[in-house]
């Protein structure tokens, strides 16, 4: 006589049914903008790796081939994320936090390697990533997870939330800084900012916090702590034509990119600057300058606006969570994307120092994919099933 292991029919039933409601409760304009970004991004990554001897878009895919890969992985794990209740990641955010943090230390250990001046990345024969972005992901989800669930019957975080909280940040920052990371760590910091904000912590952290920001950036300076490089930049900052053969070359040259594309720019693998590697970086860290010149006014105006669709949507599904923990994801989600747009944009245009921050979404790159990707996927599993939203 055979038997039949497994839930009943109207249990699986139901599971379909709530899976299929999840799925389509997906927040479909959130998913547009990123899409449309992911394939802007793609094209620009391609104009940016043409070589400089004349060979067509179609004799050079070698990069961009392997961005797609990064970005088909990418989205299945985004969407594996979503369709996951976000209250069972919660029960996983310390393992996730504590992978993170193991990866950090290893970088520090001959197993890191020194990319672009910093040891940030760990490679193993042909494979490489680099786990600060992934830590991103982890401290998100921790600090969710403390300011969001308020214990001892208490509604708001109070001080000794506050503390694990600043103990859950500090050891992730102080690794990214022995990179060393500026960049990283200033991405951390407004991730914390943020959701501790919106937690409704007591008024004091929170003013407390933007204080010793202040004093930490007074007392770098005060007692010259800074690199000579990051002087450099900072100088250059402020005046661009101080040292254009030096420090001041790559915020100069992405001026003059970005200027160079007029209205409606040059047109897609057009770019003379672009294409003769005027532009250092072009297909990470500047990968703005691409569509400031080749795309133009209106091309870098439309993605600016995608960003802005990103960061609206993700803060009304924000808005309409009726519990902290699926808000505080959220709030802390938009604010990594929003500061680090701002800061990738803003090199670009020259308006603020040159940290190496890639462009969410557009940027080539691996891991930095995969964690944006893994965040929006955390997003949309709030926005599918938190009762809030609307």
């Amino acid at each position: 006589m055979s038997t039949h292991v497994g839930l009943p029919g109207p249990s699986r039933a139901r599971i379909g049914r709530s899976a299929a409601g999840a799925a389509r409760r997906l927040d479909r304009t959130l998913i547009g903008a990123v899409l449309a970004l992911c394939v802007i991004g793609s094209l620009l990554v391609w104009s940016a790796t043409l070589p400089g001897d004349g060979s067509g878009p179609l004799e050079a895919t070698g990069h961009v081939r392997r961005h797609l890969a990064h970005l088909a992985v990418a989205w299945v794990l985004c969407l594996a994320v979503a369709s996951v209740d976000y209250r069972s990641v919660r029960a996983y955010a310390h393992l996730v936090y504590g992978a993170t943090v193991i990866a950090l230390i290893l970088v520090l250990t001959p197993l890191g390697a020194v990319i672009n001046g910093s040891r940030g990345w760990i490679v193993i024969g042909g494979f490489q990533f680099q786990p600060s972005e992934l830590a991103k992901v982890g401290l998100v989800l921790m600090l969710a997870t403390l300011l969001g669930e308020p214990r001892d019957g208490e509604t708001k975080p109070m001080t000794r939330d506050v503390l694990y909280a600043l103990l859950v940040l500090a050891l992730p920052l102080t690794l990214v800084l022995l990179q060393p990371d500026l960049g990283t760590t200033l991405v951390f910091g407004v991730i914390f900012l943020g959701v501790l904000t919106m937690s409704g912590a007591p008024i004091v952290w929170v003013a407390g916090m933007l204080a010793c920001g202040v004093a930490a950036g007074f007392a770098v300076w005060w007692f010259d702590l800074l690199e000579p490089y990051q002087l450099d930049r900072l100088a250059t900052l402020v005046d661009p034509a101080a040292d254009p053969q030096g420090a001041g070359y790559n915020s100069a040259q992405a001026l003059i990119a970005v200027g160079s594309g007029g209205f409606d720019g040059t047109g897609l693998f057009q770019g003379e600057q672009t294409h003769g590697r005027f532009v250092p970086e072009q297909h990470t860290d500047f990968i703005f300058t691409v569509a400031g010149e080749e795309l133009g006014f209106v091309g870098a105006g439309a993605m600016v606006a995608l960003f802005t669709v990103v960061f609206w949507r993700i803060l009304r599904i924000a808005q309409g969570c009726d519990q902290p923990y699926p808000r505080l994801l959220c709030v802390g989600v938009a604010a990594w994307f929003a500061f680090q747009s701002f800061i990738n944009i803003g090199m670009g245009l020259g308006i603020v120092p040159v940290t190496g921050l890639p462009l969410p979404f557009v940027s080539y790159g691996g891991t930095a994919i995969v964690a944006n990707l893994v965040a929006l996927g955390l997003v949309l599993a709030v926005s599918s099933r938190d009762r809030g939203f609307e």
